[in-house]
Formats: C-alpha cells, structure tokens, sequence
C-alpha cells in the first residue's frame, strides 16, 4: 500500500496587508524623523554662522509707484478744494455785483453831484478838479462782461445769453479759421504722420497718438503749436537707449506733481487774497448774511448823501 505524496506547500508570504500598512507607517515616522534632524541641524549652522531667513526684498520701484500714487490721491484732493473754492467765490462774487452794485453805482453818482454842487459854489479851481474825476469814476459797472463769462455786457445780454433763456435757437459759436500757414504745416504733417502708413502696430499707434494732437492745435488755429509738431515729428521718435527707465520716469513724475502742487498753491493764496476770497472768509457759514450786511452799510451811505445833496443844491 503506497502512501500517497503530500503536495509541495506554497510558502507563507510574509507582507500580509495589514503587515504591510504597518510597514508604510513605520517608514513614514522614519522619514519625518530623518527630516526634522535635517531641519534642527541646519538651523543649528545657520545660528552658528548667523545667518538668518532672508524676506524678499522690496524693488524701489514699487516704493516710488506708491509714492507717485499717494502724491496724485493728494493732489487731486487739493484739485478738488481749489475748485470748490474757485465756484464759491465766483458765485459769491456775481451775487456781490447783483445785489450790491447798483449801490455802489448810486454812490458814485451822488459823491459826483456833490463835489459838483460844491464846485458850483465856490468856484474853486481845485473843487472844479474833484468834481470832473468824481464824474469820471461814474462808469458801468466794471469788469460786467468777465463777470458773466461773455453772457452780457454793459449794454446787456448777449443774443445767445438770451436765446438760451429764452428756449430759442441758439446760434453756433462762430468757427476759428486757421491762417494759411496753419493749413499748410497742417497738411503736411497729415500727409507725413497718417496711421495708414505705418507698417506695425506700435507705429500706427504713435501715429495716431500725434495725430490727434495735431487735429487739437488745427482746430484752435494754433500756428505756433503747428510748428512744432512739425519739428517734434521731423526729429523722430526718442531712441530706446535716450528712454527713461521706469525709476527715471517715475522720479519726474514726483517732479511734476510736486511743480503742479505749487502752482495750484499760488492759485488758492491769489483767491484767498483777492477782495472776494476775503470777505468769504469773513463769513464761509453764512455768505447771504454777509451781502444783507454790507447792503444796510451801504444804504445809510446812500441815505447820508442824499442829505447832503439835498442840503448843497437847496
């Protein structure tokens, strides 16, 4: 009787999954042990050298670009001030001229009949002299057609003032006719810098760029500004080594803005300064009452130089 062969077993592997996720584990710990060694000892030499993490360091353009944009915010606020300030005292001065002028005008006229009255009376030579520039000073009220902007002068409205006002057509402003010698530096600056002869796009786009400046100095009849487009164009484009880097550029910018500021500085002292701008301040809350004011002063005058013309030609 023959014992039959036991089969051959397979063996036993030994990376069952679960010892196989033990196994990853374990790895993994030694893997972030061997790192966080790294770490600590290369922060070690790094204290011992004293070196130290490096922050990325800010470009100088980006400073002035900030700059540049804190100084235009600011600029442009001041622009706003000005402005406001500008139509307050505009406004303030045609209520001014409205309300008070005829009073002014009426003191004028009686300060010229009474030096007039004294010089008929006494016949002095002298008083003869102060009546004539008294009566000289009896003029329109001054500076009406600035006042109103070219809307009136001293012999009234305009006739497109009063066709606006009165809802009727108004008349077109009349055209500027350039001279001969615009028209001529206009079309040959035409002929020279028209975008269609450009080749690329950067080209026709400096084309167009210059163009519209020329259209702009056409339009007002601008010879002088004609003439040197025509000089700018001849002398070409700035070569790319004469261009401004962006630092360079953004420097004139400060620069400008800064020479802006100050002008825009001696615009605001002059209105602050000018009679208008200080009698504003004198009343910024409440300008009316001011006007109400310098009207009661102005008619006890009145009142008082009638008395005394009154008394002069009884």
């Amino acid at each position: 009787m023959t014992t039959p062969e036991a089969e051959p077993t397979q063996p036993e592997t030994p990376e069952t999954p679960a010892g196989g996720a033990r196994q990853l584990g374990a790895d993994g710990r030694l893997k972030d042990q061997l790192k966080e060694r790294l770490r600590a000892r290369s922060q070690e030499r790094g204290e011992q050298t004293g070196e130290t993490a490096q922050e990325p360091v800010e470009r100088p353009e980006a400073r002035l670009e900030r700059a540049v944009r804190a100084a235009e915010q600011a600029l442009i606020e001041y622009e706003i001030a000005l402005e406001t300030f500008r139509v307050e005292v505009e406004n303030f001065s045609r209520l001014h001229h409205q309300k008070l002028g005829p009073m002014y005008a009426r003191l004028d006229e009686l300060d010229a009949r009474i030096a007039e009255a004294t010089a008929e009376r006494t016949g002095d030579p002298e008083d003869v002299r102060k009546a004539e520039e008294a009566r000289a000073r009896v003029m329109p009220m001054p500076g009406v057609e600035e006042l109103f902007h070219g809307w009136m002068d001293s012999e009234g409205l305009y006739p497109e003032a009063a066709a606006m006002l009165t809802d009727q057509s108004v008349r077109p402003p009349q055209r500027v006719r350039p001279g001969e010698e615009a028209r001529k530096l206009y079309r040959e600056l035409a002929r020279k810098a028209h975008p269609d002869l450009a080749q690329e796009e950067s080209e026709r786009q400096r084309r167009e760029e210059f163009i519209t400046r020329v259209n702009a100095a056409y339009a007002r009849g601008d010879e002088a500004l004609l003439r040197e487009l025509s000089e700018e164009w001849t002398a070409g484009p700035v070569p790319e080594e004469l261009r401004l880097t962006r630092s360079e550029e953004l420097y004139a910018r400060l620069e400008w803005l800064a020479q802006r500021k100050e002008l825009l500085t001696v615009l605001a002292k002059e209105l602050e300064e000018s009679a208008i701008g200080g009698m504003l301040r004198l009343a910024p809350d409440d300008p009316d009452a001011l006007l109400d004011e310098i009207a009661e002063q102005l008619l006890a005058q009145v009142a008082e130089r009638e008395a005394e013309l009154e008394r002069l030609t009884a």
